[in-house]
């Protein structure tokens, strides 16, 4: 009977403990657990973010490509090359201002010109024609002494009345040409004003004013 009694007694200890008993220990691991779960909802939520920047990276490459520029080139941004001298500016000196090359061609009396390009015209002036030119003068060191190019402004005169290089030289052209003439000192201002010594001048013909002259 005691023997009944006290093992009785045990399983009611036994199951006391057991109804009793605290759960299990949570772990650093089982308390982290939780605080992953909205990391993770975080970078699922960004993921769409991402690909909208992609996608408008993506768009401005595709403008810069369309507008002929290289995306991320350092030229791009480059400034642009400078503008060429606006009309009216003083022209560059010729690389031959210092004497005429071989290719020039002489007349008996010392002349010598260039073509620097072809005119449109059939027709010489005469001596007794009056013609409309664009000029620019340097004497041989380089020195620009006169320019209806820089004047803006063309320049009408009968050939009887210009220096005797100008009188030979321009018959020589047609309407439309271009033509550099080396002027020696004898056939310009030897002996009276202005410039001395051989000069040069670039000469486009752009008119004959009086054809009726020729």
């Amino acid at each position: 009977m005691i023997r009944t009694v006290q093992h009785s007694l045990l399983l009611t200890a036994a199951a006391a403990l057991m109804m009793g008993c605290p759960k299990a220990a949570e772990t650093p691991a089982s308390k982290a657990a939780p605080a992953a779960q909205p990391a993770k909802d975080q970078a699922n939520a960004a993921k769409p973010a991402a690909k909208k920047l992609n996608r408008i990276a993506a768009a401005a490459a595709a403008a810069k490509a369309s507008a002929g520029l290289k995306v991320n080139s350092p030229a791009a941004a480059a400034p642009a090359a400078a503008a060429p001298a606006a009309a009216g500016g003083p022209p560059a000196v010729p690389a031959d201002v210092a004497a005429a090359p071989a290719d020039a061609v002489k007349t008996a009396s010392g002349l010598a010109s260039k073509v620097l390009s072809a005119g449109t015209g059939k027709a010489h002036p005469t001596r007794a024609s009056t013609v409309k030119v664009h000029y620019t003068g340097w004497t041989t060191d380089g020195k620009m002494f006169d320019s209806s190019v820089v004047r803006r402004r063309p320049a009408t005169f009968p050939l009887s009345r210009v220096i005797k290089g100008w009188t030979e030289g321009v018959q020589l052209m047609v309407q439309g040409e271009k033509r550099r003439f080396w002027i020696p000192a004898n056939l310009a201002y030897e002996g009276r004003s202005g410039p001395q010594g051989t000069l040069v001048f670039d000469v486009e013909l752009l008119e004959i004013v009086n054809p009726q002259a020729q």
